[in-house]
C-alpha cells in the first residue's frame, strides 16, 4: 500500500451513485465538482496527516472528509 507524502494525489473510492452523498443546490452553485473533489482530497489528506499516515483508513478518511467537505458547504463553513 502506498504512503502519503505531500503533494500526492488520494484517488476517490468509486460507489454507486446511490451512495454518493448529495450537496445542496446552493454548494453546487458555488464550487464545481473538481473543486469539491479537490477540497475532499485535501481535508483526506489532513486526516491521514493526523493519523501519523497508518495505512488501511484510505477510505474510512474519504468518507469523513467528504462528509465534512459536503456539510460545510451546505452550512457555509469548514469544520477545524
Amino acid at each position: 500500500m502506498a504512503t502519503l507524502t505531500e503533494g500526492s494525489t488520494i484517488q476517490r473510492p468509486q460507489r454507486p451513485a446511490s451512495a454518493r452523498p448529495h450537496y445542496s443546490m446552493l454548494a453546487q452553485q458555488l464550487v464545481s465538482p473538481e473543486t469539491r473533489q479537490e477540497m475532499i482530497a485535501q481535508a483526506a489528506y489532513f486526516r491521514a496527516e493526523r493519523r501519523g499516515f497508518e495505512p488501511g483508513h484510505e477510505l474510512d478518511d474519504w468518507l469523513a472528509a467528504e462528509i465534512e467537505v459536503d456539510t460545510a458547504l451546505t452550512i457555509g463553513e469548514m469544520a477545524v
